[in-house]
């Protein structure tokens, strides 16, 4: 069995309906952005911690390589074959390229190992940031083996895994912080998603599938970026404090006594 695409397209009013849940996400998202009161970064995981996060990345990635091999050999044995290409690669690996400079740049100031460190588990977590709701949304369009009950889990679970885990490891960052800025672009990430799903969320084979699956990862390497970004009321309070500072000083001087 051939298949030209890697995945069904949406029809008639399940198109609606997903649009209408991915625009209720970006109100939602939009909402709490506009509620959002930034805070001081949250504590770092501790050493053995941070030691079980990175191997339990790891362990998850090993665990999806396997699982994609049974389903490869699964498609072979059953005769399923896929002609589409994948436009959106260069588009991905440039953009992660640029985000992981982006980090180190903006992270540059605060050592360099937090600033790597930062850099690396920043550019991990963009394109999955895209992933997770992407694969919760063809997960039921797609063309597994048969039988699909084995087969559709035992694919997506372990990719599941790992999205959640790459998320897990943005805490390694002393910098990382959630912002105003981060849930916004994440609407507009779901956005994007809306309005892709009014055409039944089609495989990017045609330019406006195209479009929207690059728009929607540029803007989702864009999020994991803004989790890096410097909080502006940072570099405004300690000028304002000297200057609070300094006058209430001038204001002691002058209301001190003169002993003679």
């Amino acid at each position: 069995m051939t298949h030209d695409v890697n995945w069904n397209s949406y029809t008639g009013s399940s198109s609606f309906i997903l649009a209408g849940m991915l625009l209720l996400a970006t109100i939602v998202l939009m909402f709490v952005g506009m509620r959002f009161r930034q805070g001081t970064p949250g504590s770092r995981p501790g050493k053995f911690l941070g030691a079980l996060l990175i191997c339990s990345f790891v362990c998850a990635i090993l665990t999806f390589l396997t699982t994609i091999t049974a389903y490869d050999m699964a498609d072979g044995q059953q005769g399923i074959n896929f002609t589409s290409t994948n436009p959106i690669t260069p588009v991905t690996v440039t953009t992660a390229f640029v985000t992981f400079f982006v980090i180190l740049y903006l992270t540059r100031n605060s050592g360099a190992r937090a600033a790597i460190g930062s850099a690396i588990v920043g550019t991990i977590a963009a394109p999955l940031i895209f992933e997770l709701p992407f694969d919760l949304i063809v997960m039921g369009q797609t063309f597994p083996p048969s039988p699909p009950t084995l087969y559709t889990p035992l694919f997506f679970f372990p990719l599941f895994l790992v999205e959640i885990l790459s998320f897990a490891l943005l805490t390694l960052s002393p910098i990382m912080r959630l912002s105003k800025i981060t849930f916004f672009l994440l609407a507009g990430m779901f956005f994007v998603f809306a309005v892709w799903a009014l055409a039944g969320f089609a495989y990017p084979s045609t330019p406006f599938p195209i479009a929207m699956n690059m728009l929607s990862k540029i803007v989702a390497f864009a999020v994991a970026i803004s989790l890096f970004l410097r909080d502006r009321e940072k570099l405004v309070l300690p000028v304002r404090s000297r200057e609070v500072t300094h006058s209430q000083g001038e204001k002691s001087s002058e209301a001190a006594p003169i002993s003679s």
